[in-house]
């Protein structure tokens, strides 16, 4: 594999580049496995809105404890993530997949089988050290085609977010029908339902060998290095603190503020997040259609830390928790749509796995650093929290303000017919400068060659000359 220049965007119409939708087999691969995704992280969410209210009742409780209980999965599954990647490259992804679903579900009958605090924390770590996301997305690229990779990898971003927001809904209406105990358990027997989808649902993938001559070193180092990538790692790091810092505290403070109920919270969290979408829809596409990224991204951080100050200073007022949810759902909403998208656009063609490898790590991270020091802080009220969230998010900001502008790029295939080694290196060259190209890769042994062009700088006859078919 040959890699020259570095990323771009397509236009249509050039013979010889692909830009077809996913076939079924892609499709129904994506569509199952963000299925098991969203089991996964609903496992994970569900007990958001209504485990701080749930613990108190629990013998030996503090803030931290209750705070580590909420976060402690993201430390073992930031922990573990990369080994069940890597042990996926030798034995199959689906092996380590079901293994990773079956500790999840035994964390789960710790977690809903406890007498204790400690115990539920016991639980979450093991639901977190079953730690799939690495294999899942690594199944992801086995099972399309790069030219849609782009588009699968979104799928599994939105999954998150969606898993998140209905998991608030959800969380509280479950919690008055089966509790906390019996939210546990179904999530334990969902993960065992994921793992009959893995085995009889997905087509097993084909087993490529590791390409020995790639320095995953230097890829990671390259990765570290790259400024524009740490950025959003950075920032998917503080989302998800603040998202599990905010829950740690938020469901008393709606219990007192608004007199509501665990079970009837979804009346508050249901319309918040249904305006929080449709108000970011035009954001996004306000983003996509005039090449505001950094603009639109740093709005949307700007309301997110304005979402915190409206809890700092309004939390014990009714205005104050709907307007403060109603803006953390809009900024929640947009955020979990850019950031995967741009890291996917951001990180070099050979070098997407590590980068999809440390954000995720990054975002796991910061939900266990969310729940772990708003534990801490919260026994002194629920103002250090939003102050601990507001300056995060203030950090973040002033980063966006400094990041250039990302280029809109999309990755295309071209076939140019059978290559030897010294034939695919000599042509990745060539296509790399052609006008409007900023990245080719060379795949010798399968005569395609993969691009990243600029709609408004690309040369199209002289791309065109490059094309076997």
């Amino acid at each position: 594999m040959l890699l020259y220049g570095r990323s771009t965007i397509f236009a249509k119409g050039i013979p010889g580049l692909k830009s077809n939708p996913m076939n079924s087999l892609e499709r129904r691969a994506v569509a199952l496995l963000a299925s098991i995704y969203a089991l996964r992280m609903a496992g994970l969410f569900l007990i958001l809105p209504v485990f701080a209210l749930y613990a108190t009742g629990m013998e030996g409780h503090t803030p931290l404890l209750i705070g580590l209980a909420i976060g402690i999965y993201g430390l073992t599954q930031a922990i573990l993530q990369i080994p069940f990647g890597m042990a996926s490259d030798h034995v199959g992804r689906k092996p380590v997949i079901v293994a990773g679903l079956l500790i999840f579900a035994a964390g789960s009958v710790l977690a809903a089988t406890a007498s204790s605090l400690w115990m539920v924390i016991v639980g979450r770590a093991v639901q977190g050290a079953g730690a799939i996301p690495a294999a899942v997305m690594a199944m992801v690229a086995d099972l399309t085609r790069e030219e849609q990779r782009s588009k699968a990898m979104a799928a599994i971003g939105m999954t998150i977010g969606a898993s998140f927001v209905l998991s608030l809904i959800l969380g509280p209406v479950l919690d008055g029908v089966i509790g906390v105990p019996g939210i546990f358990w179904l999530t334990g027997a969902l993960a065992l339902a994921a793992i009959g989808v893995v085995l009889f649902g997905l087509p097993t993938p084909v087993r490529r060998e590791r390409d020995c001559s790639r320095n995953l070193r230097a890829e990671f180092g390259r990765i570290l290095r790259d400024r524009q990538l740490l950025r959003l790692d950075a920032g998917v790091f503080v989302l998800h603190l603040v998202m599990t810092a905010m829950f740690v505290v938020l469901p008393g403070d709606i219990v007192h503020t608004l007199e509501l109920e665990s079970a009837a919270h979804w009346k508050l969290y249901l319309p918040a997040m249904l305006l929080g979408f449709l108000g970011m829809l035009p954001f996004l596409i306000y983003a996509n259609r005039q090449r505001a990224t950094r603009l639109v991204l740093g709005g949307a951080v700007a309301v997110l830390l304005a979402a915190q100050a409206v809890f700092l200073f309004g939390v014990s007022t009714k205005t104050g928790l709907v307007l403060g949810l109603f803006l953390f759902f809009l900024s929640f909403n947009l955020l979990e749509a850019m950031l995967p998208s741009l890291i996917s656009r951001l990180a070099p063609s050979e070098s997407k796995g590590a980068a999809i490898g440390v954000y995720s790590t990054a975002q796991f991270l910061g939900a266990f650093a969310g729940g772990a020091l708003a534990g801490l802080i919260s026994g002194y009220g629920a103002t250090g929290v939003f102050l601990l969230t507001a300056g995060a998010i203030a950090v973040w900001l002033l980063l966006v303000v400094s990041m250039r502008e990302p280029r809109f790029l999309a990755s295309r295939q071209i076939r140019v017919g059978a290559q030897s080694a010294p034939q695919a290196e000599k042509l990745a060259r060539k296509l790399a400068a052609v006008p409007g190209v900023a990245e080719a890769i060379v795949i010798a042994e399968e005569g395609i060659a993969y691009l990243k062009v600029d709609p408004g700088k690309l040369d199209k006859q002289q791309l065109e000359s490059f094309s076997a078919s």
